[in-house]
């Protein structure tokens, strides 16, 4: 009880002093960031960064602004899940070290481990404080103190609302967090995912990801070439004809989540199954539709699904996707991947059938 007083008494000072003003609602779904690139992030321009981030998410982690207390996102948020920052999508705190401080802004007892949050002297206010920042994308979080919970380290990261992303702990793994897990596996709030992979093809690639990479379940999936002759084939080699690729999607999914049979028919209800080498007003060998199999088991699965889409009636003409081993999977080039997620309302023939 001491500590949250006195934390609160803290924060009503600090808040007195830096006259912090009621800001407008924040935008928690703003970042910069995508999953596959957290690795070559380079941080934007000011420009880039305040048409992506609302006012009160620049002015906090642009310009060292503090955020009202009990007027934020997350001081009061309980739910499981992970903090990144807003900038550049790099993992910062857990919930699992969350702790109500009694000060109005979210409160952890320590970083996320493997993250390093760099410190800095503070002087201003008339007193010494340490503040904190990310190291990938240098943005202002907040500041540490060390009156946290002494059985936890005794440190207390006093940081804003403003500054965070949070990552719901059901959409961690698919959100590309997947390697975060283990403290909640642990900790029994959820279990291990088993992750496979299957290959699909069904005409133009753009349309399927846009489909799939939405089905509850996968966790990443990569527009490509398989089933052809043809090393490392371009887009340009495979519209040919020539190589025997079809455009595919390498599709990384939870199996505890969802299983291959699932995964299977929302691939029937989103294409045309019946037509030979040919979606819509797509016509090539590049537009089969294919099951490329990774096990005996998927491979009896296809089989299976496939005979009871065929008996189903939902048809007029038999199916002829073909079901065949996986052989190499190609990469396609860098602006195909996400294409319809880059150009919204762009091109697609696909659209997910009512069972």
């Amino acid at each position: 009880m001491k500590l949250a007083i006195g934390a609160a008494l803290l924060a009503l000072a600090v808040g007195v002093a830096l006259k912090v003003r009621k800001a407008p609602a924040q935008n928690t779904n703003a970042s910069t960031f995508t999953a596959s690139s957290m690795k070559e992030f380079k941080k934007p321009a000011e420009t880039e960064l305040k048409r992506k981030l609302s006012s009160e998410q620049f002015d906090v982690t642009q310009k060292c602004g503090t955020e009202p207390p009990f007027r934020n996102a997350y001081w009061d948020n309980h739910k499981q899940g992970l903090y990144v920052d807003v900038v550049s999508g790099e993992p910062l705190f857990s919930s699992l070290d969350k702790f109500d401080s009694g000060t109005g802004w979210p409160s952890f007892t320590q970083p996320v481990k493997g993250t390093e949050i760099v410190q800095k002297k503070d002087s201003e206010l008339g007193m010494v404080r340490t503040e904190v920042r990310s190291k990938t994308a240098d943005s202002h979080l907040g500041h540490v103190f060390d009156d946290g919970p002494r059985d936890k380290g005794g440190l207390r990261f006093c940081i804003n609302s403003a500054a965070l992303k949070f990552i719901p702990l059901e959409e961690m793994d698919q959100a590309g967090y997947g390697q975060y897990l283990e403290p909640f596996v642990t900790a029994g709030l959820i279990k291990a995912p088993t992750h496979e992979t299957a290959i699909l093809a069904g005409g133009c690639f753009w349309g399927m990801e846009e489909i799939i990479r939405k089905i509850p379940g996968v966790i990443k999936t990569t527009v490509g070439y398989s089933g052809g002759t043809t090393a490392d084939p371009t887009y340009e080699d495979v519209c040919t004809g020539t190589t025997g690729h079809a455009e595919s999607i390498e599709v990384q999914f939870d199996s505890s989540r969802l299983s291959y049979e699932t995964l299977l028919d929302y691939f029937f209800r989103m294409h045309d199954p019946t037509t030979l080498n040919r979606q819509h007003n797509d016509v090539g060998t590049q537009y089969r539709s294919a099951i490329f199999y990774t096990s005996e088991a998927q491979k009896k699965t296809a089989e299976s699904v496939k005979a009871s889409w065929d008996k189903s009636g939902k048809f007029n003409r038999p199916i002829t996707t073909e079901i065949t081993v996986a052989g190499k999977f190609y990469s396609a080039e860098e602006y195909h991947q996400n294409y319809l997620v880059k150009h919204p309302g762009g091109y697609t023939c696909h659209v997910l059938r009512d069972l």
